[in-house]
């Protein structure tokens, strides 16, 4: 498909996993990715989010 990516290519092209990929594209944080069938597809144009995991290895209570 011309204009997009798979969750490999997108993984080594951002430099982070692609399980990690997978994760994003479920929660819906990379824009206009879609799923067919099982597999996910991200437009090549697509920015990579920011990572807004807790690095400090404390959890932030509310």
């Amino acid at each position: 498909m011309d204009g997009y990516m798979t969750i490999k290519e997108t993984a080594e092209k951002w430099g982070i996993g692609a399980r990690r990929i997978n994760t994003l594209c479920s929660e819906g944080r990379i824009k206009r990715a879609t799923k067919i069938g099982n597999m996910w597809v991200i437009p090549s144009v697509a920015e990579k989010p920011k990572d807004e995991r807790i690095k400090s290895g404390k959890y932030i209570k509310r």
